[in-house]
Formats: C-alpha cells, structure tokens, sequence
C-alpha cells in the first residue's frame, strides 16, 4: 500500500522585514503565496493543509481561490493558528495538529518560497525510505521543502520560537535523508521586496 501523505503550506508569517502584506504580493502575475501552492498541490499528496495567522482571512481567500482554479481536485484544509506572532513554530504546530491520523509522512512548504520545482516532492518520496525525514539539497546547501516521517510528528508538535525545524533537523544526523536537486527554487525564499525580482 502506498504511504499517506499530506502537504502543509506554512502562511502565518507577518513579513515585517517585506513591509507586511508579503504573501499576497504580486508576483508573476498572481500572488507569492501562489508558488508555494502550486507545489504543494503538485506533489504527490492526499490532502494540502494551509495555516494562515496575519492578515488570515485576506490570506485564506487567496488560498481558497487558487485551490479553486488550479487544486485539481485535491482537498484542501486552512487551519489558523492565533498565537502566529511566536514565530514559525506556531503555524508548524497548527499544521501538525490538523494532520490525518492515517498520515504516514507530511511535506512542509514555505509560503514566501514561490519558485520550487513540482518534481522535487518525489525526489523526497524516493529519498524518505526509513529516515526520519527527507530535503533537498542544492549546492551544498539543504534547502526546503522538507518531508517529515511521522516518527517526527511529536517532536514538531513541540516546537516553540522562531526557527521551525532547523534544529530538529540538525540533530537527526543520518536520520535525514538529503536529496540532491537541480531545483534552486529550494534555497530561493522572499524577504524583502528587492526579492520579487531575482
């Protein structure tokens, strides 16, 4: 039997270094927030959690209107998480919590990373295997999205602050798997609005 899995789109983020307002800032003609999306829908997923904190209902209805127009029929669910002013761990755990039970491993997509090839979620599938968890890497550098085994949905539910998984990952040593890519789209993420143009 194939493996279950899910797609979580981190989109709580305030952007304060951006100005604010940055996943639903034009780009490529739509919406930063769009690339993400595209990726997560694209891989090869049963269902796509979105997580929304500021600006959460302007942020959801862009979410709901690209899953309309470009889902292709896979379900989408948008948690919000209230206390996304702690950082990225809160939209993590907010993701985790609405999980499937019957999920066996989820991806975890940035929603300011609008340039991620739709085949590198299944270099990450090839790449799981048993590890823990499973990234992407592209000259030397691990990059995003990651893929999380469910032996790691406990660790991520318990996360706090800012820095999301970095050092759950870190410490996995042999336990994550790194897949090397072509896909530069994994280092490249928004920050400032002179990012739009790269």
């Amino acid at each position: 039997m194939s493996p279950r899995l899910e797609a979580i789109v981190l989109a709580g983020g305030a952007g304060k270094r951006f100005g604010g307002g940055k996943l639903l800032a034009p780009y490529r003609g739509g919406e930063l927030i769009d690339g993400a999306l595209r990726a997560a829908f694209g891989a090869p997923v049963q269902g796509v959690i979105a997580v929304t904190g500021y600006d959460g209902e302007r942020v959801a209805e862009s979410i709901t209107g690209f899953a309309q127009k470009h889902g292709a029929g896979t379900p989408l669910r948008i948690v919000h998480a209230a206390d996304y002013g702690e950082g990225m761990a809160a939209t993590l755990r907010a993701g985790v919590a609405a999980l499937d039970a019957e999920t066996d491993a989820a991806f975890v997509f940035l929603g300011d990373m609008p340039a991620i090839h739709r085949d590198t979620s299944q270099r990450l599938v090839e790449a799981l295997g048993d590890h823990a968890a499973a990234a992407p890497i592209h000259d030397g550098q691990r990059g995003h999205p990651v893929l999380f085994s469910r032996r790691l949905f406990a660790a991520l539910a318990g996360l706090t602050g800012d820095m999301g998984a970095r050092d759950l990952l870190d410490a996995l040593g042999g336990d994550l798997a790194l897949a090397a890519v072509e896909d530069d789209g994994v280092l490249f993420d928004v920050d400032r609005w002179a990012d739009l143009a790269r």
